[in-house]
């Protein structure tokens, strides 16, 4: 059984991979298909793996796709070449990122006051980042004018990596530890805060400059990048955990360091990313459709419902509109950009991790609004990423002339 099973899994990524051109014309996207596989064949898996390597290999998966995800997107942002596209993705982080945990965690205490601030805001953590995958078409169309796509593209690559911080104070207040061990706690949560960028910093610049050294002699084959972005990720994620520092924001700041050091052409990371890292984005979709989404369908409250609904909506779209007040975009770009806010992977990796770590209360509460939510996406994203593209891209006399290339996603 359990040999058949996989056998099953590997069809369905040999299937995909073989007819995904034709399936990009369609709005049937990969989050969609996988999720609704994993779904499928949820009870399939539960008869057929035991609890114990369920619960292991779940947490293994979203250990190193997150570690990878976030080196990764980190990675592609330039900061010398975001220009003058640099601003409103900077209000959307800056202004718009705390005003969406803020006010997520208002709407989570309103309709679900038992679990607690912590708990509520532990909840807006997970959901406040953003997954441009969801909609690829949207970032990647030449109808999208290149700033709303631009715009996309950094806050989903920044988001996940600054939310972190977000979802560890919320996991540790939400833990219901004692007084002298949470103080404890959220002094070495600090320390992990501050040695966690430390070591990517120092890995990543390294090993950038090293890689830099190398190819200027002519050292390097070409499929070698993939071994250094893999071995960079982790060896960030190693160090920080042997100092100290959290290993995921090494991750992050180290893809980041990377990026924008490393002199040569980066795409072997993209290359990586798009080819075998495929597997891994299949593999976690998948492992949400069967773990994650069954337990929130069945422990799903009119009050989870709602909560879905809302952080799609006003909790995202209300703090996107106001952090962009004053640049001159006109009303459509701003609930556009509000909108294309899709919640996939880092919600559900980081979802996984917290609930793996720390003895959370209400952890079935958690699971329903956070799988309600991410699955609503998944569904409401995809269908309308080339509708609301080609809907952008109709000018009326008063928009300017739409660009001719569009943001590389990330």
């Amino acid at each position: 059984m359990t040999s058949l099973f996989w056998l099953i899994i590997l069809a369905a990524f040999v299937a995909y991979s073989l007819v995904s051109g034709a399936l990009g014309r369609t709005v049937l996207t990969l989050p969609i298909l996988f999720a609704a596989l994993g779904y499928a064949l949820s009870e399939t898996m539960t008869a057929a793996l035991s609890p114990a390597l369920v619960g292991e290999s779940k947490w293994l998966l979203a250990e190193v796709t997150l570690v990878l995800v976030l080196f990764s997107d980190a990675s592609t942002v330039r900061f010398r070449r975001m220009g003058r596209n640099w601003r409103l993705p900077a209000r959307m982080l800056i202004v718009g990122m705390p005003l969406t945990v803020a006010l997520g965690t208002v709407a989570t205490l309103s309709l679900e006051p038992s679990i607690g601030f912590a708990l509520a805001m532990l909840v807006a953590a997970l959901l406040t980042p953003t997954d441009a995958a969801l909609g690829q078409s949207v970032v990647t169309s030449a109808d999208v004018p290149e700033r709303l796509s631009q715009s996309i593209n950094v806050e989903s690559g920044l988001n996940d990596g600054l939310a972190l911080p977000f979802v560890l104070v919320g996991a540790i207040l939400a833990a219901g530890l004692g007084r002298e061990v949470l103080g404890g706690m959220l002094v070495e949560a600090l320390g992990e805060v501050i040695l966690g960028p430390l070591a990517g910093v120092a890995v990543g610049c390294g090993v950038a400059r090293a890689m830099d050294w190398a190819e200027e002699r002519d050292w390097v084959v070409p499929s070698a990048g993939g071994v250094v972005f893999l071995c960079t990720a982790f060896a960030a994620y190693l160090l920080a955990g042997a100092i100290g520092g959290n290993g995921f924001i090494a991750a992050f700041v180290a893809g980041m360091a990377f990026g924008n050091t490393y002199r040569h052409d980066i795409r072997f990371i993209r290359e990586f990313v798009e080819g075998e890292g495929q597997i891994l984005t299949m593999a976690s979709f998948f492992a949400f459709g069967a773990l994650l989404l069954p337990q929130g369908l069945a422990f799903a409250s009119p009050g989870a419902v709602v909560l879905a609904v809302l952080f799609l909506t006003v909790v995202r779209m209300l703090p996107i509109y106001l952090s962009l007040a004053g640049t001159g975009l006109a009303l459509r770009e701003k609930l556009f950009l509000g909108w294309f806010g899709p919640r996939g992977l880092a919600s559900i990796l980081f979802t996984l991790i917290m609930t793996e770590r720390y003895d959370l209360p209400y952890e079935h509460d958690v699971l329903a609004i956070v799988s309600l939510t991410v699955g609503l996406s998944i569904l409401l994203h995809g269908i309308t990423a080339s509708p609301l593209a080609r809907w952008m891209g109709r000018r009326s006399p008063d928009d300017p002339q739409r660009p001719s290339r569009a943001g590389e996603c990330s």
